[in-house]
């Protein structure tokens, strides 16, 4: 059985963790040991899905229970301004808020602030008129993002949402009520913090409906450490006199997003997807709009079945007071150092106001397992100019050299192959980069060869050889994740598994399908999709 780095105490770890992984993943069956040819597979659909804010995969951060508070003012007390008196009240589980013969501002505290998180105010009545929702608030009010959801006469009109700095406020917008979504009885008001914008929905009867997408960063960086630990989290209320509101819950949580995409498996050095615990350990971008909005996501799943489970979200730390969201990333496990490192693409640097900083490939590492709940990977460029994108890597053991396999910028996106003699720097160009538009890049894998596969926006999946990138032919894909009418361009991350699987390959993909609602232009795709291949009968025989 696999387990954790940290379960060995001394100084033998690394040698330890690299003869348990050999152990673990990957176990060579004939899939693996035989002369395969990756274009001879069939790679069948078995199953889609999409998460969008499942509840049962979010991974709490703070919450305001109003059934479980025993002594709600120690428990959440008053923070911040308070105007007039309101009258705060347990009753059936829920939390009563009323005001008086005066209108009346409250504030109680719920949590910390995470701007990588997203936070919901579950509401089941309203009755009056007023405001109730959230504030993002450093303790003294000079900075603070607030959402609330508008209400006259016990009907919901709309959401709005300001911005103060330094004590002023710099941006007020009103987004109107969506028309399908009901202005009585339980709602929920989701803001999904998206490190420099946020994205704000309401939720009724199960259904997400986004309302609007504003972002913050030309007044407030929110990504800085020291903004980070400052701000909390703070249940707001607004009411004209005689009015209440009823409140559910509060919860901020780290989730899945409202679409998936970028999906790569992590591997060994070597480029072996790691099998740890009976699952398979996948990188995927959480989407929430174009960019810089996306960020870096773990997702785990038994390669038996399709129980894909969210694990978690990666930050990039350059050394600059900044926590990064970067995205569409390999990472591996270095056996020999006992580190976690790969590579990302620095597409945090779009979001940057206070200085111009281009978009670059990074080298990231940590010596923490960064695949569950909230990590902090350090990171550095590795030194290659140009919008490269896509990063996957191995280490080659007869060549005695790191390959890298980018989709570099030239013209469009194109698939080139590198070598170093060091996994973080000193790259230069072997091969590449080929003539069609590519993405998904990748090196795996098929029988005893290992291929380089990407995706493409001309409805293929194409194969080149390793590591020359001539033409070897196409992935043949039953029902593929795209249509006439839907983009093509997909990653096709393709992993072999040993003995005793349904299948010796499977491949996770995604649809390129965007969120309703969302302005151009945006990449907030997508659903995922399973797919089997079976080994050719010749070769099976």
């Amino acid at each position: 059985m696999f387990r954790h780095p940290s379960f060995f105490p001394g100084r033998s770890v690394a040698l330890l963790i690299a003869v348990i992984l050999q152990c673990a993943y990957p176990i060579e069956g004939p899939a693996q040991q035989a002369s395969v040819q990756p274009q001879s597979l069939t790679f069948r659909r078995q199953a889609t899905r999409r998460m969008i804010f499942d509840r049962a995969q979010q991974i709490p951060l703070a919450s305001m229970l109003p059934a479980k508070v025993v002594n709600l003012d120690l428990m959440h007390p008053k923070v911040g301004e308070q105007i007039n008196e309101t009258a705060c009240s347990i009753e059936d589980g829920k939390l009563v808020i009323t005001s008086g013969d005066h209108a009346a501002t409250s504030q109680r505290w719920i949590g910390g602030f995470n701007p990588f998180a997203t936070y919901e105010i579950g509401l089941r009545e309203c009755d009056g008129t007023g405001r109730i929702g959230l504030r993002l608030s450093e303790p003294d009010e000079q900075e603070y993002l607030s959402a609330c959801i508008v209400v006259a006469d016990g009907e919901c009109q709309a959401v709005e949402w300001i911005v103060r700095k330094a004590g002023q406020e710099v941006s007020r917008q009103s987004f109107a009520w969506p028309e399908d979504a009901p202005r009585t009885g339980a709602m929920r008001l989701r803001v999904q913090m998206l490190a420099v914008g946020a994205n704000l929905y309401i939720e009724s009867k199960g259904k997400s409906t986004l309302v609007g997408y504003p972002d913050f960063n030309d007044h407030l960086e929110l990504r800085r450490r020291d903004l980070i630990s400052r701000f909390e989290y703070r249940l707001f209320s607004d009411l004209e006199p005689n009015s209440s509101v009823q409140v559910d819950e509060a919860i901020s949580a780290l989730t899945p997003g409202c679409g998936q995409a970028d999906i790569r498996a992590i591997t060994n050095q070597n480029g072996e997807p790691l099998l740890d615990q009976g699952r398979i350990w996948i990188t995927m971008t959480v989407r929430g709009r174009g960019l810089p909005h996306p960020m870096q996501g773990v997702f785990s799943m038994n390669p038996s079945v399709f129980d894909l489970k969210f694990e978690g979200i990666i930050v990039f730390d350059m050394d600059d007071g900044l926590w990064r969201n970067e995205l569409a990333s390999h990472l591996f496990y270095d056996e020999p150092s006992g580190q976690w490192r790969g590579w990302t693409t620095g597409f945090s640097a779009l979001g940057t106001k206070s200085k111009q900083e281009a978009k670059a490939i990074l080298a990231v590492w940590s010596d923490r397992d960064p695949r569950r709940g909230f990590s902090i990977m350090r990171a550095k460029p590795i030194g290659l100019t140009g919008q490269h994108e896509d990063p996957h890597g191995v280490f080659d053991t007869e060549a005695g050299k790191w390959r890298l396999l980018l989709s570099e910028k030239a013209g469009k996106y194109r698939a080139g192959l590198w070598e170093s003699d060091h996994w973080d720097r000193g790259y230069e160009r072997l091969a590449g980069p080929v003539e069609m538009d590519s993405t998904g890049t990748l090196i795996q894998k098929v029988g005893a060869d290992r291929y380089i596969f990407f995706g493409s926006a001309d409805r293929k999946v194409y194969i080149r050889s390793y590591p020359e990138m001539e033409p070897v032919g196409e992935l043949d894909v039953h029902l593929p994740p795209w249509n006439e009418k839907t983009g093509t361009r997909i990653w096709p991350n393709i992993i072999p598994l040993p003995d005793g699987y349904p299948a010796p390959y499977i491949a996770l993909m995604m649809d390129r399908q965007n969120y309703p609602g969302m302005p151009p232009r945006n990449w907030t795709y997508g659903a995922m999709y399973l797919f089997h291949a079976q080994l050719p009968k010749s070769t099976s025989d």
